[in-house]
């Protein structure tokens, strides 16, 4: 007989492959194998090892299976002895715990969501979310949790996100860039979620926040570029609809005094580099004898600085530009950029940790958490 093919018989499992009368007989008196002829439905041996069970841990290491169950979930009141043999009994039968039925009764994900309100664009685009994302990513790894990470580009975006949260595929969410009634807001309070934003919107007072002090960084680096002598400045400024590019726009606004000029100020909408070439454009075109400039982001300043090249105005002889974030597209530009140091990495562990502390048990601080922002002075200024 072929090797993995049986003859049919009563009772019997279906064969791997079946036989006609006639071939059946031919091999068996010829002793030549005859060719089989297949029904059609070739049964593949289930390969996949068994998976080690609570039961056999247990046996392997003389205790109960609650036992057992205690150590997995990491409660206490095990005695040192039981652990140290149920650790050995693990690694013995190769036991992986089923996290999906674990957490279907424990009613748990282990997964965090990170949202992010920017455009796909921005998403590769702008160093500060990467440096967020993977600050998140890292506090909540090192507390055995995922993190789904989501990206709105749309209202449509919004409303399918908001129903696949509504599914209980997370435990807590992180959201990056939220805007004035954002309806992804509304959605984290009907269902509760622990959740931390980066980034404080104006209109959320019930939901903590971790952030910087965008007015004060951008009212300190305006300041310093004030200090070099700068009479005529202007302002890229962007992403107005949310907190952190009307608070730096006010903190410029605020150290200019008496000296501020509204005509000066070039609105766009994103914090990008081919947005900072557009705005600086239009600076130039409103006032050509411009001799600083202050961009509401380090990639902005970089699009600054390439118009101002194009034009041949030397920096900083001519012109002093300074950014805000301190992010690799500060490293980019001749001369560098001097800017404002935004620790996003440490903002992303902070509003995970926030999350964290809430799903143990803890109050969310809703005052907010601030993190430092150190001027860096480089040659752009």
């Amino acid at each position: 007989m072929p090797a993995g093919c049986a003859r049919a018989q009563s009772g019997t499992q279906t064969p791997l492959c079946t036989f006609t009368e006639y071939e059946w007989r031919v091999t068996m008196s010829t002793g030549f194998r005859a060719r089989p002829q297949y029904s059609g439905r070739v049964k593949t041996p289930n390969t996949r090892p068994k998976r080690a069970t609570v039961h056999e841990v247990a046996l392997e290491a003389g205790v109960s299976r609650g036992t057992v169950s205690r150590v997995i979930n990491g409660e206490r009141y095990v005695s040192a002895e039981a652990r140290a043999a149920i650790e050995a009994a693990i690694v013995k039968t190769g036991y992986v715990p089923n996290i999906a039925a674990r957490n279907l009764v424990m009613q748990r994900s282990q997964a965090i969501g990170f949202v992010v309100h920017e455009p796909h664009s921005m998403f590769v685009e702008d160093p500060n979310i990467g440096g967020i994302l993977l600050g998140a990513n890292r506090e909540l790894s090192g507390a055995g949790y995922l993190m789904t990470t989501l990206v709105i580009d749309s209202a449509d975006d919004t409303e399918r996100i908001g129903r696949y949260l509504s599914g209980g595929v997370v435990d807590g969410i992180i959201v990056v860039s939220a805007r004035r009634d954002d309806p992804l807001t509304a959605v984290i309070r009907r269902l509760g979620l622990p959740a931390a934003f980066v980034g404080h919107p104006p209109d959320v007072d019930d939901i903590p926040f971790v952030g910087i002090d965008n007015r004060k960084a951008a009212e300190a680096i305006t300041l310093r570029l004030m200090r070099t002598g700068r009479e005529r400045i202007g302002m890229v400024a962007a992403a107005l609809d949310r907190d952190s590019g009307a608070d730096r726009l006010a903190g410029f606004t605020r150290a200019l005094g008496d000296r501020f000029d509204p005509g000066l100020v070039s609105a766009v909408d994103l914090y990008s580099y081919s947005d900072g070439l557009r705005g600086m454009r239009e600076l130039l075109r409103r006032e050509p004898a411009i001799d600083g400039v202050f961009a509401a982001s380090d990639s902005l300043a970089a699009g600054a600085v390439d118009v101002l090249k194009e034009a041949g105005r030397r920096i900083p002889v001519d012109v002093g530009v300074v950014g805000f974030d301190n992010s690799v597209w500060a490293l980019r530009t001749e001369p560098q950029l001097s800017t404002v140091d935004q620790p996003a990495t440490g903002l992303g562990e902070r509003a995970a940790r926030s999350v964290l502390d809430q799903l143990a048990g803890e109050a969310p601080q809703l005052g907010g958490i601030y993190l430092d922002t150190p001027i860096v002075w480089r040659g752009s200024a």
